[in-house]
């Protein structure tokens, strides 16, 4: 599972000195030292604020994206971003710092680029615009845009687009990786064999000549040890049954590009219409449609975070909803107001759909998956349009008031007239739109359906045998 389900500003970072093979050393040093070091070997000191600002917003946003995605780590590899410049950043080890560079960098470390609506920090490209040009940020263009007189946000529209956020006072953490913390072999039991399990199987889908395990149930036995040296062959590890960093690493990263269950590619995920915004505050007396939003995803962000204690979702903005929005607040380093502003919802909108993403298929075997993040509308297409048809139909053969619709993946007029006719049912406001509360509703219907369907051997059937 990954451990790095929203971006975080990682307390330390770790720079490979030469390129990703190299034998090479690798140095360990604070975030901020790193964008001090980055900065100093990329711009001049006498270049205007603006300019020198907007380049170091790309910087950390660059060195941020390696690290949130695991691009090294998850290749086997023990270092973070590597001092190559040919595909990473400039770090000279040692050197001098600028004193206004470092200055700057001690106000904004904890700020970063990311596309409207996405999760991930930007992979902000860069070159030098003289000796080398790219599709991202020219470092030598940014200071004509700042000698016109525009500031750092202005300038980086012009190279990465209209469509991009500098998100702010981003909480510091130290970030553990991906792995479990102990080597697994022949004997090792328990959620991390079973996690290990889980991605091998799926794995074995693209490449069969790594034999399935059958039973998942967390037990290192002689099926997974076979499962694990055939991984292990066909990508070139040592084969020796056991998995220890390299190997996990390289399970997570080919499981992670197969399922897309956390990696949310360069441009992040795409979320341009999802219910980010309410354009108010959400607190007591905030319409309910907007509440039981919150309390759904304060309840999976609850079930990781013990220290927060999920409301239930009745759209009612009460003391233990307020209770638990002081608490996210306080867990993720916000102000402790207890009202949801702009800010408070979209890290808790980010920190959902984290969660979500780092969450293997098996986690929601025999249950309905929560809402996907993003609101499914007239013209969206997709797995997730699927599920809630298939849904819907089971409703509608229970309330006959919830026309049947074809099980397309389409989202087209009829599966918006049956979603209108739920909402109306259930007291939702009718939109056609399945946003997350929704969703929880057309899932959690369906769920009692297909529970009150099923039945044990042997229950009586509600019908005699004749």
């Amino acid at each position: 599972m990954n451990n790095i389900p929203y971006p975080v500003i990682p307390e330390t970072i770790t720079v490979h000195l030469g390129a990703p093979q190299s034998n090479a050393q690798n140095v360990t040093v604070s975030f901020p030292d790193y964008i001090k070091n980055v900065a100093s070997s990329e711009v001049y000191p006498t270049w205007p604020e603006a300019a020198l600002r907007a380049n170091i917003y790309a910087q950390i946003s660059f060195a941020m994206n390696r690290i949130y995605t695991e691009f090294y780590r998850a290749q086997g590899y023990d270092f973070d971003i590597t001092n190559s410049t040919a595909i990473d950043q400039s770090f000279v080890n040692g050197r001098d710092i600028f004193e206004n560079v470092s200055q700057i960098v001690d106000e904004i470390f904890n700020s970063y680029i990311r596309r409207r609506g996405s999760i991930e920090p930007l992979f902000a490209a860069y070159c030098n615009g003289t000796t080398s040009t790219c599709d991202g940020l020219s470092q030598w263009g940014t200071v004509p845009l700042a000698e016109e007189g525009l500031g750092p946000y202005d300038i980086l529209t012009r190279f990465y687009g209209e469509d991009i956020d500098i998100v702010q006072n981003v909480p510091v953490e130290n970030i553990q990786a991906s792995v479990p913390g102990v080597t697994l072999e022949l004997g090792s039991s328990g959620n991390e064999v079973r996690d290990l399990q889980v991605r091998l199987n799926r794995i074995s889908t693209n490449y069969p000549a790594i034999p399935k395990i059958y039973p998942v149930d967390g037990i290192f036995g002689r099926e997974t040890e076979d499962a694990v040296r055939a991984f292990q062959s066909v990508f070139g590890l040592t084969v020796d049954g056991v998995v220890g960093r390299a190997t996990w690493y390289r399970i997570l990263f080919l499981y992670n590009g197969i399922k897309r269950l956390n990696e949310l590619t360069s441009e992040g995920l795409t979320a341009a219409e999802v219910e980010r915004q309410f354009g108010e505050n959400i607190g007591p007396g905030s319409p309910p449609d907007y509440v039981r939003t919150v309390q759904y995803f304060l309840a999976l962000v609850g079930y990781f975070k013990q220290e927060i204690d999920s409301p239930p979702i009745s759209g009612i903005y009460d003391e233990r909803t307020e209770a638990a929005v002081r608490a996210f607040q306080t867990a993720y380093g916000l102000p402790v107001t207890g009202i949801v502003d702009l800010a408070t919802w979209e890290l808790l909108y980010d920190v959902y759909v984290g969660l979500l993403a780092s969450l293997p298929d098996s986690f929601f075997e025999n249950i309905a998956p929560p809402f996907p993040g993003i609101p499914l509308r007239p013209g969206t297409s997709g797995e997730d349009v699927l599920l809630i048809q298939r849904y819907l139909n089971v409703i509608a053969s229970v309330y006959p008031e919830i026309p049947t619709v074809e099980v397309s993946g389409y989202y087209g007029p009829a599966t918006v007239a049956a979603v209108e006719a739920f909402q109306r049912m259930v007291g939702i406001t009718p939109s056609g739109i399945t946003y997350a509360t929704t969703w929880q509703a057309i899932a959690n219907t369906w769920q009692d359906i297909e529970q009150g369907f099923s039945r044990s051997e042997g229950q009586f059937p509600g019908t005699e045998v004749g």
